[in-house]
């Protein structure tokens, strides 16, 4: 199975392709704005280096969020996009599914930051077993997240870790990052049915439609 995977839910673009596992290829931009323009010439140039074309791709896998609101929307957008003209599945990745590498099967927990300047610091939280969400990703603020973590003795996929304090020490912390390589070679092994490509926003955005009229 040939996988290409996406993740615009940060600052930087990646494309990634993987066949059964195996990563063949990747790709990295770095752009705050401008990626619905600039990702199809992305996608684009690492298939044209492998040999390959959009017709061979099997399966589309895109990372959902949490992350950036305007990011989030061009990858899920493009991404179904392309399993339309293509007819290839298309799979959905959380951020935290993303960052923990594949083929680690113990439950553990992914921690991304959300809000970082105190005293109003937030994690999107998600626990992972075998590779995948148990759980839906939850907003928590630092006084509710410390408890959970107290104790706690599995993996920790976290950014900001120095938040925690002294707790940091007594924790088995490990860096989170979400790529497009782990979204790829995950959404080959996910059931499209129960990962769809459907957004992850951990909250509502700011701007809200108008009511209609009457």
């Amino acid at each position: 199975m040939l996988v290409l995977g996406l993740n615009t839910a940060f600052t930087a673009m990646e494309v990634a392709l993987v066949r059964d596992g195996e990563i063949l290829a990747d790709a990295r931009e770095v752009m705050a704005r401008g990626q619905d323009k600039h990702l199809p010439a992305l996608v684009q140039g690492l298939l044209d280096a492998e040999g390959v074309t959009l017709d061979e791709v099997d399966r589309i896998a895109v990372v959902t969020g949490p992350g950036s609101f305007t990011g989030i929307r061009i990858g899920v957008a493009y991404a179904r996009g392309l399993s339309l003209v293509t007819g290839a599945d298309c799979v959905g990745v959380t951020s935290l599914e993303a960052a923990v590498p594949a083929g680690m099967e113990d439950t553990v927990m992914g921690c991304l930051a959300g809000q970082k300047r105190p005293p109003d610091q937030t994690w999107w939280i998600q626990g992972i077993s075998e590779g995948q969400g148990i759980a839906d990703v939850l907003e928590l603020r630092l006084e509710q997240l410390l408890p959970m973590l107290e104790g706690f003795h599995a993996p920790i996929f976290m950014d900001n870790a120095d938040a925690v304090g002294d707790m940091k020490e007594k924790l088995d912390l490990r860096p989170l990052l979400p790529s497009a390589i782990t979204a790829a070679i995950k959404g080959g092994q996910f059931d499209p049915a129960t990962h769809p490509p459907s957004p992850v926003y951990a909250r509502d955005p700011d701007a809200t439609l108008p009511e209609p009229r009457k």
